[in-house]
């Protein structure tokens, strides 16, 4: 028996409540960075409302007991209108898509625990899926973290060179009227584009900056941008991992539930946000409705590799797919920590090798002629 996905309501009523006194105001707690009920506090969330219900607690008395935990004041504002809409009335994952703080792969999975009666389970996964995506954006960052830092302070150290230590070599060159080699004259017309256009430089940047956090929600924007990263060698292939484990984990997540793998694909192209896979389980589906199997509706893509067609393949004929997404999962899992630690192995010495090369050059630029000087005089 197959779900319906059209007979899943994607209502969210919020009640914007007005701010009229100043003493309301000042109370609003303001955010600076992310969201509010980030991915840190989900994991907990999902986490503690797992063991509650597991110990026969209702969903109602489960978050009335997280909420009496919580200490921030925005964190029980929020828990606290769950409980108000559930009380009144709406499910649980309605309850919580009301809030605008959980994702359509928290709604539609806590859509089908409720139907299935398997919302406990469904919390535990959730559980996971937020410890290892949280897990994944630590390794990235800690992967980027020291290069970022050591490329920012080379653009700075040459900026500066360029804008004023050029330009002091320049005043004794002319006044010692010396033939300049080729490689000082490019740098010295170097410094003069950075002094003369280097504030317009930085506004470019910081404007293509602003213009993409504007539009990227915009779904053009979007695509572009996603095939753009999955061309780019190294990075591109990291990023598909990334992806490929979460599509893993979400179907791991949905046949553990018993939903049949029609429905499956058409709640993990909802939860997914790449594009590139999105345009690939949107063709699956249509293969999968024409009656061919998954396996053969995944092989002619090329975002699923061998691994996954392999064994998906011998999932079919076990009757094993949970367990087979569960360890594809884990792979790619595995995959992403170890390519994360090769990145940054090979970064840090190419991003240093890439400092000093250009230290090196305007250093040489700039001393060429006080060899010749030190030569004429001599």
């Amino acid at each position: 028996m197959a779900f319906k996905l059209d007979n899943i309501p994607k209502t969210a009523t919020v009640t914007n409540k007005s701010q009229n006194s100043i003493e309301n105001l000042l109370k609003k707690e303001i955010v600076f960075f992310g969201d509010k009920f980030n991915n840190k506090k989900k994991q907990a969330f999902y986490q503690e409302l797992a063991t509650l219900l597991k110990a026969g607690i209702t969903i109602k008395e489960s978050l009335t007991l997280i909420l009496e935990s919580l200490k921030k004041e925005s964190d029980k504002e929020l828990i606290q209108k769950v409980v108000q809409d559930i009380i009144n009335g709406l499910p649980f994952s309605e309850a919580l898509l009301a809030t605008k703080s959980f994702s359509d792969y928290e709604y539609y999975s806590l859509k089908i625990g409720e139907e299935t009666g398997t919302i406990a389970q469904v919390c535990q996964e959730l559980k996971l899926f937020y410890e290892r995506k949280n897990e994944q954006k630590r390794i990235v960052i800690a992967a980027l973290t020291y290069p970022t830092i050591v490329l920012s302070t080379a653009v700075l150290v040459v900026i500066f060179m360029l804008s004023y230590v050029v330009p002091m070599f320049q005043d004794i060159f002319k006044q010692n009227k010396i033939e300049l080699p080729a490689l000082t004259r490019i740098i010295i017309k170097l410094s003069h584009y950075t002094k003369a256009y280097g504030l317009y430089g930085l506004l470019l940047i910081i404007s293509l900056f602003t213009i993409g956090s504007f539009v990227k929600e915009n779904q053009k924007y979007k695509r572009m941008l996603h095939y753009f990263l999955l061309r780019i060698p190294i990075l591109g292939s990291f990023t598909k991992k990334v992806y490929l484990a979460q599509f893993t984990q979400a179907l791991a997540l949905l046949t553990t539930a018993k939903i049949p793998i029609l429905n499956s694909i058409q709640m993990t192209k909802k939860m997914i946000r790449f594009v590139p896979l999105q345009d690939a389980l949107n063709e699956v589906e249509k293969s999968l409705l024409k009656g061919n199997s998954l396996s053969s509706s995944l092989k002619d893509n090329s975002m699923f590799d061998s691994r996954i067609l392999s064994l998906v393949k011998v999932s079919e004929e076990t009757n094993q797919t949970e367990y087979v997404f569960n360890q594809l999962n884990e792979q790619y899992n595995q995959e992403v920590i170890q390519q994360s630690k090769i990145m940054t192995t090979i970064l840090e010495p190419f991003i240093i090798l890439v400092v000093g090369v250009l230290v090196a050059v305007l250093l040489i630029a700039m001393y060429l002629p006080m060899f010749q000087l030190s030569s004429a005089i001599g």
